[in-house]
């Protein structure tokens, strides 16, 4: 279908949807499924995801990926990495693997980069409490078709090197090579006994990448919030010479402007052209480029989904107005449908100024009183589907 974003810039979007994948044993369902392309003719395609064992908090399993030789019209069966990608053996007899893992493009150097961040399991899948947390990536190389050994980004400030990640972000790739990598973590004298509720503070950090190893260089400013869980899983956009860094809350989404993609202004809640709240709130959101204009990927209240996790479906897009940092009402329309199931952890991937995808897959947990009653997304049609959405412009 063709859809008019914005009537006063004849901007017109085009989306087309698609299931590329269904069905699911009720014990695990298939998370995290995120989009990544390789340059030529005909494109080649990838898309990361990882199973969770529906029955548990955060338990997730190695990373999957699904190959297209053909631009994305065909693809491949799951092929699991668990020797490079799965859990290993850690200090203090924890097991420790990777999650939301975000693959992307690195034209500098040809390849693929992956990043997320680790989580550790005690025995029979607990997380420790407090629970340490690194930033991870990991490399495809094309010619053993084969990702390296997850490792580690080591962290210039040793006060958030305990619980750090770059999980579920979107990054910004310099003209150099450089890389702007959103990071989010806790200050070590806030981790002791706080678990998972932390109080988190995002910034950017500029990275080099020779192809192999992914260091850091530099730390921009701390962002933080005095509310609920502080601001995690920042995803980062350039666009006519600014960055805009998208932030979760608990609350509400917010929204923070930079010129050097480094040091940002105080962030701002994420509001509609006419005042009213996005309605987004404890999940992520992701961006979209296009020539000159950006819109933003999001979930939100207020679309008849209160019977879905966090009111994490259906899948919107809106264009943003770049001078007054909101989202133009009218230019809204749903990417994914909602069928009972989240479509939050979701990704992006930029084919070119005319296209762009995304790609969710529905995550069967569901609202109290039982979170881990996957009929109840059922109800409703989902069956841990992945879904892609092409938005074609012009």
């Amino acid at each position: 279908m063709a859809l008019r974003l914005a009537a006063t810039q004849k901007i017109l979007m085009r989306i087309d949807h698609k299931i590329l994948f269904s069905g699911y044993d009720r014990k695990t369902c298939w998370v995290h499924a995120r989009p990544a392309v390789i340059p030529g003719d005909p494109l080649q395609a990838v898309i990361t995801m990882q199973k969770l064992r529906i029955t548990g908090d955060d338990v997730f399993y190695e990373i999957n990926d699904v190959w297209s030789q053909d631009g994305g019209t065909t693809w491949s069966q799951p092929r699991p990495h668990a020797d490079v990608l799965g859990r290993r053996p850690a200090a203090g007899g924890l097991e420790e693997g990777i999650s939301d893992f975000t693959p992307a493009w690195h034209s500098a150097t040809g390849v693929l980069l992956g990043t997320g961040h680790t989580i550790p399991y005690l025995q029979d899948n607990i997380p420790p409490n407090p629970r340490p947390r690194s930033t991870s990536y990991s490399v495809y190389n094309q010619k053993s078709q084969s990702w390296s050994a997850w490792a580690k980004l080591e962290m210039l400030d040793p006060r958030i090197a305990f619980n750090t990640g770059a999980g579920c972000t979107q990054r910004v790739d310099l003209a150099n090579g450089d890389i702007l990598l959103p990071i989010y973590y806790a200050l070590s004298e806030t981790v002791k006994d706080a678990g998972l509720y932390v109080q988190l503070v995002s910034s950017v950090h500029r990275c080099t990448f020779d192809g192999t190893e992914l260091r850091c260089v530099e730390k921009g400013s701390d962002l933080t919030l005095g509310q609920g869980r502080g601001f995690g899983e920042p995803s980062l956009a350039e666009i006519n010479g600014r960055y805009f860094l998208t932030l979760r809350n608990d609350d509400r989404a917010y929204v923070a402007v930079s010129r050097d993609g480094l040091n940002y202004g105080e962030p701002q809640p994420w509001k509609f052209d006419d005042g009213s709240d996005l309605g987004s709130y404890n999940t992520q959101q992701h961006w979209v480029t296009s020539c000159d204009n950006l819109y933003l990927v999001y979930t939100r209240r207020g679309a008849n989904n209160d019977h879905v996790l966090r009111h994490r479906a259906p899948l919107f897009i809106a264009q943003v107005d770049q001078e007054r940092n909101c989202l133009l009402r009218e230019s809204e329309a749903i990417l994914i449908p909602e069928r009972g199931a989240a479509l939050g952890n979701f990704g992006v991937a930029r084919i070119s100024d005319q296209e762009s995808w995304v790609v969710a897959s529905e995550w069967m947990q569901t609202t109290q009183p039982d979170p881990f009653d996957c009929r109840v997304c059922e109800k409703y049609g989902s069956d841990n589907s992945i879904h892609l959405a092409r938005i074609s412009f012009g």
